[in-house]
């Protein structure tokens, strides 16, 4: 029988594992059990003592770490929640027209759908499509894919996010307009909006919004969980926020309060 110190060492070992998984992405209950080669049951067990501890918060069939705010880089970023965007990507594939000027945003969860849709379109092999982005990865995935014009905003590049910010961007979108906005997002909340890590972020984000006929928000269940941001873009009425299947319960009910439309991926 273990002596009860080696069994509390044992313990904060799996819980330090369990933690690393879950900012990972992994975060279903039975994948997490595999991983650390315990029973989903021992697995409840800790994520319950771990929600107790404000550590973790669950959702269904799992759970996600709620962090402080932390802008990634893009390449983190983009070895993060694989699954999760790709998901998101084919979820918010049917809100895309089939005519007009689409925008997508910087970040790699939007990226995640131009690459469904660069695929898609060069299956098609005929169709045609414009495209505006403030974000170089968009911009690179949807370069090559035949019959779309890519349009990229002028500006400053931010060196984290790579995507592009300041007077350059506001002069390009003062010209344009969009069927739909596809935005990507470091933090989401259905009252507030979305929360980025500078007043210029949100500021290109608001004119984005602006210049179009419906605005589609992408992220992943984890941008939902972030305590806050330090600066927040309000969007129009009756925005559309497109997550993952982690995404909490309860957010079904705050969508439908501030009149946001719900897409699970």
């Amino acid at each position: 029988m273990a002596e009860p110190s080696a069994a509390r060492s044992g313990t904060r070992a799996r819980h330090k594992a369990l933690l690393s998984l879950l900012r990972e992405g992994t975060t279903h209950v039975d994948e997490l059990a595999t991983a650390l080669e315990v029973s989903a049951s021992t697995v409840r067990r800790d994520l319950r003592r771990l929600t107790v501890d404000q550590q973790v918060a669950r959702t269904y069939g799992g759970a996600v770490v709620p962090e402080a705010f932390h802008e990634r880089p893009v390449a983190e970023s983009a070895r993060l929640r694989l699954r999760a965007k790709a998901a998101i990507a084919q979820a918010a594939r049917p809100l895309v027209p089939a005519t007009g000027a689409v925008f997508v945003d910087a970040g790699t969860t939007c990226a995640a759908l131009a690459r469904h849709l660069a695929e898609e379109w060069a299956a098609a092999g005929d169709h045609q499509a414009l495209v505006v982005t403030r974000g170089l990865e968009t911009a690179q995935v949807l370069a090559d894919a035949p019959g779309v014009e890519v349009v990229i905003l002028g500006g400053s590049v931010r060196p984290l996010s790579h995507g592009l910010v300041g007077p350059l961007a506001d002069l390009a979108l003062e010209r344009l307009s969009f069927e739909v906005a596809f935005l990507g997002a470091d933090a989401v909340d259905p009252h507030r909006g979305v929360g980025e890590p500078t007043l210029a972020e949100t500021a290109v984000k608001e004119r984005v919004a602006a210049r179009a006929h419906r605005v589609v928000v992408l992220a992943d269940a984890t941008k939902l969980r972030v305590r806050d941001a330090p600066a927040w873009a309000r969007l129009p009425d009756g925005w559309t926020l497109v997550t993952d299947a982690e995404a909490p319960e309860e957010l079904a009910g705050r969508c439908a309060e501030s009149g946001v439309t719900l897409v699970r991926g």
